[in-house]
């Protein structure tokens, strides 16, 4: 079930750190051994564990009504993203996990409020940010966002440790989110900040290019028509807000994610095209760097974010990776058939499990030559 990087490829690496990570995500593993996913019964294939996830009873919110903290981070001038808190007191004494959700998501989508209670019990604070634009936040930044802005994170980092001197941060990122989380990581290289001491990625999509492909199939028709609405949606509403700055022409025309990548992302961000957006975004080509214990959770029949990436040899022979691969359990969702003395989402109680492992290590290793890494 899980492919935990061998020892024989760390020899580029600082070789104590890479064994005492080496025997760290073991224990991990072995956790994920002893808990291995088995899917619901009536839930089993890719698309039902997906549509499932998302139509479970009692996670379905249309609004974020947990009350926690409303906090703005300036990512860059003139751009803020809105990140909602929960607290522990006496903070500093206490994990933080940092979540990030996928495209179109929010703060206030199902799997972040379930995974922010569950690390909220487990004596983490949780900070749950909203992606540049998502959760209503158009009017708090005159860009829209891509895929691999990893650069709004690591602000939000940045301003955790210095302001609210926050020392054991845990990075988590859900599909789309994922692939930032596992960009900045790869892009810290041996700079990450020790303050941050693992990254989790769920069903993350760390080749855009292979991403879109699968999502423009017949198959996923459905799924490409959702986010399309919510995109045409957003452009609509920007240029209500920023008049001079969005043209609207033709929005309804756009038939594919790739068509609007093409028309509004890769231009507005300055790449040559929509393969080299695809190609620069994506974080499959940092993953070797990574220098932080990570755990990826992916599932082999997830519809619309394939697995195949994740076979790349890079990602075997970094022994700071942990993958879980798995053979059932959709986009986001694993939902399981053993609850026990849990809820079903197998995928945040293992991820919260991780953090709890790494947070509980004495010594949480990382490959840190500077405090911190040049910005991107």
């Amino acid at each position: 079930m899980s492919q935990l990087s061998p020892d024989e490829h760390s020899d580029e690496l600082p070789a104590l750190d890479a064994a005492k990570v080496t025997a760290l995500l073991k224990r991990a593993a072995a956790e994920f051994e002893r808990r291995p996913f088995v899917a619901y019964r009536f839930l089993k294939q890719g698309d039902v564990q997906t549509i499932g996830a998302y139509f479970w009873p009692g996670r379905v919110r249309l609004l974020d009504d947990s009350g926690d903290e409303e906090r703005l981070f300036e990512v860059e001038p003139g751009s803020s993203v809105l990140a909602r808190c929960r607290w522990q007191p006496n903070r500093a004494e206490h994990p933080t996990l940092i979540a990030w959700h996928g495209m179109e998501g929010s703060s206030a989508s199902a799997y972040m409020l379930s995974t922010a209670e569950k690390a909220f019990r487990e004596g983490f604070n949780v900070v749950r940010v909203n992606i540049r634009n998502c959760g209503a936040t158009e009017h708090l930044s005159p860009t829209l966002y891509h895929g691999g802005m990893s650069g709004d994170l690591r602000a939000v980092i940045e301003e955790l440790i210095t302001r609210d001197g926050l020392s054991r941060l845990f990075i988590a990122g859900f599909s789309l989110g994922g692939n930032m989380v596992l960009k900045l990581a790869g892009e810290y290289g041996d700079g990450a900040p020790p303050e941050v001491k693992a990254i989790c990625a769920v069903s993350p999509s760390i080749n855009l290019r292979a991403g879109c492909d699968l999502l423009m199939k017949r198959r996923n028709w459905i799924y490409q028509q959702d986010f399309l609405y919510y995109l045409r949606r957003r452009i609509a509403l920007k240029r209500k807000l920023f008049p001079a700055l969005y043209d609207a022409t033709g929005l309804q025309g756009i038939r594919s994610i790739e068509q609007f990548d093409n028309r509004y992302i890769a231009p507005a961000f300055g790449f040559r095209s929509v393969d080299d957006y695809y190609a620069k975004a994506s974080s499959l080509p940092v993953i070797s760097r990574i220098r932080i214990p990570t755990l990826i959770i992916h599932s082999r029949d997830d519809p619309f974010i394939p697995f195949t990436p994740l076979r790349d040899p890079s990602i075997a022979g970094n022994p700071y990776v942990l993958l879980i691969a798995t053979e059932r359990g959709g986009h986001v969702a694993f939902i399981s058939a053993n609850s026990g003395d849990e809820d079903r989402f197998w995928a945040e109680n293992r991820l919260v499990e991780f953090c709890r492992t790494i947070a509980g290590s004495a010594d949480v290793p990382s490959a840190q030559r500077a405090k911190h890494a040049p910005r991107l």
